[in-house]
């Protein structure tokens, strides 16, 4: 009885919305060269996607109590304090169990709940600005998790910091860039009604998909000219196999959208999340496969 509360307040952690950023996990750790250790690199996944990513959300949805459709879930249950309650369980698991796994990483773990609250918390609401809120999920939820994840791994400095390695790691930010504004764009309504000029609004929809389209061509350009430099055109031609279910998918709803703004929608968009996430996550853990054999 004494857990009911709670139970109804877990779906708001949107676990299963989390695994939609795998992606970047497995990029990062498809750049790595050296042998991982595969205990390591389960522990990290269960840190960001099982603690770190859910507690985020858990917060945003506190402070942003959606009436409307959000990622993962079409009808969110209302918010309630056991809510902050459990967010703040998940922070402090998530650092703990990113203090096991070595000081650096716990450190990088704790910048990023700390951008991520502020993003959303009323007295500082990062999402009230389109740019700054963009520019800082795109390199938070990018470049910054992409270095985090092999940071937690074990990766040394001189690969972290090696010329590619950090190519790669801008690579992952320019596909947030292009991919974010997709998740805001069925929220339009709500976002303005609550005062958040997101970037989505302020573009339009179809400024979203135009915006979003050089966002990805500018990543797939950079992830060339990245996996050339590497000697990797393995990784290339795999990547495009990979995304070819993803650019269909995207052109498919760009023209729908561009001609019915009703398909602008929170079904859409979930497809777009899922479809780009297993594909991408495919593509990245066969790259991966490869360079660990």
């Amino acid at each position: 009885m004494l857990l009911a509360p709670y139970k109804r307040a877990l779906p708001l952690l949107r676990i299963p919305f989390s695994l939609f950023l795998m992606p970047i996990f497995w990029f990062g750790l498809s750049a790595l060269r050296e042998p991982l250790s595969w205990g390591r690199v389960a522990a990290v996944f269960v840190v960001l996607h099982l603690l770190v990513y859910p507690a985020s959300n858990g917060y945003n949805s506190y402070y942003d109590r959606d009436e409307g459709s959000i990622g993962g879930l079409k009808a969110p249950p209302k918010v309630t304090p056991e809510l902050l309650l459990l967010v703040r369980l998940f922070d402090a698991l998530a650092v703990l169990g990113a203090v096991l796994l070595g000081w650096v990483f716990a450190v990088l773990v704790v910048v990023y709940l700390l951008v991520s609250k502020a993003y959303s918390y009323e007295g500082i609401r990062l999402k009230k600005y389109p740019l700054l809120s963009t520019a800082v999920v795109v390199v938070f939820q990018g470049a910054f998790t992409f270095l985090m994840s092999q940071v937690g791994v074990g990766a040394s400095p001189s690969v972290l910091f090696e010329k590619t390695n950090l190519l790669l790691a801008l690579v992952s930010t320019l596909f947030l860039c292009g991919s974010y504004p997709l998740t805001q764009i069925y929220q339009h309504q709500e976002d303005a009604q609550r005062g958040d000029r997101t970037l989505s609004l302020r573009l339009g929809i179809r400024g979203t998909f135009v915006f979003a389209g050089g966002g990805l061509l500018a990543g797939a350009l950079a992830m060339g000219v990245a996996y050339w430099l590497r000697g990797e055109l393995r990784n290339l031609l795999i990547f495009l196999v990979a995304t070819g279910p993803v650019v269909a998918l995207f052109s498919r709803w760009a023209w729908l959208a561009w001609h019915d703004p009703a398909h602008a929608n929170f079904e859409w968009t979930m497809r777009m999340n899922q479809v780009s996430s297993l594909c991408l996550s495919a593509a990245f853990i066969a790259m991966l496969f490869f360079a660990q054999r």
